[in-house]
């Protein structure tokens, strides 16, 4: 997973590198530093330089934590179900490697989120005067389901997945207020030079992204991670939207506690706007019961 987020972020022969131990990680702790850097095209000092990248001290340290990550893979269950689906695979392997992908990415996400920085950001939105939210693609879903859940609560925000009015946006916004960035890769142009331009104009700007390092990682203020992957046919888009959302219901909880009895009244209201359109509902919003009918 840290080899993963760090991926964008290491040098041409380092990323080489990071591929062959992704490529099959269970045989790295039988394969010496001179296979590896063969097998990459690169030599055993870059294999070195990729091990302190990514935070350890050399090619031993790495063979016993890449050990020890495959005999916690193993005791799970996860060897055969966190592979890629191929094209042989039947609609069973399908559901069962789709929702371990999707059970995984939300553990790891919880398990590697910085609480600090996760406050912080927290503190800056629920004081903000406006959020707007940047995503395109698969991350404009998870932009528009943050922007419904803070506008529930009575927080003025917009979402937004057109470039130009991306744009547009970001210019007017202050000091006072929030940039808030989603991209899986962080690679995004769009998103980037929106969170770049609403930087640049003062508001506070929060990337949200699977690496760590990046190109949107740069012109944020605060970045909050995700662990997801995506595999062939892009069973990991739904990964990274689950891991997403999940990091966006930790800073909804988060900011309505911040404002909890303004929240509670708005939520309240807003239940009961649309309660009359529920099949089964009296028209003073209450559902009909077999008592109720009488």
């Amino acid at each position: 997973m840290r080899i993963r987020s760090l991926l964008p972020g290491l040098a041409k022969a380092e990323q080489r590198v990071a591929r062959v131990v992704l490529d099959d990680p269970a045989t790295i702790s039988h394969r010496s530093i001179t296979e590896v850097a063969a097998a990459a095209g690169t030599s055993e000092t870059t294999v070195t330089r990729f091990c302190k990248a990514i935070g350890v001290s050399g090619y031993p340290e790495l063979r016993i934590a890449l050990a020890a990550d495959t005999a916690r893979s193993a005791a799970r269950g996860s060897r055969d179900l966190g592979g890629d689906i191929t094209p042989t695979d039947d609609l069973a392997n399908v559901v069962k490697k789709v929702s371990f992908a999707d059970a995984r990415a939300v553990e790891e996400t919880a398990g590697q989120v910085n609480i600090a920085i996760l406050g912080q950001v927290v503190d800056a939105m629920a004081s903000a005067g406006r959020v707007d939210v940047y995503g395109v693609g698969a991350s404009a879903f998870v932009a528009a389901d943050f922007q419904q859940k803070l506008h529930r609560i009575g927080r003025i925000s917009f979402a937004w997945s057109d470039t130009h009015v991306m744009l547009t946006s970001a210019a007017v916004l202050g000091p006072a207020d929030v940039g808030f960035g989603i991209s899986h890769t962080g690679a995004t142009t769009d998103t980037v030079e929106a969170l770049r331009v609403a930087r640049e104009r003062g508001a506070t700007t929060v990337a949200l992204t699977s690496f760590s390092r990046s190109p949107i990682t740069e012109v944020a203020d605060h970045v909050l991670t995700t662990a997801a992957r995506e595999t062939t046919f892009r069973s990991g888009a739904t990964a990274s939207r689950i891991a997403q959302l999940t990091v966006i219901d930790c800073l909804f909880i988060g900011i309505t506690q911040r404002h909890l009895e303004s929240a509670r009244s708005a939520l309240e209201a807003t239940y009961d706007a649309v309660a009359t359109h529920r099949l089964g509902a009296r028209p003073d919003g209450r559902r009909k019961t077999r008592e109720t009918d009488r």
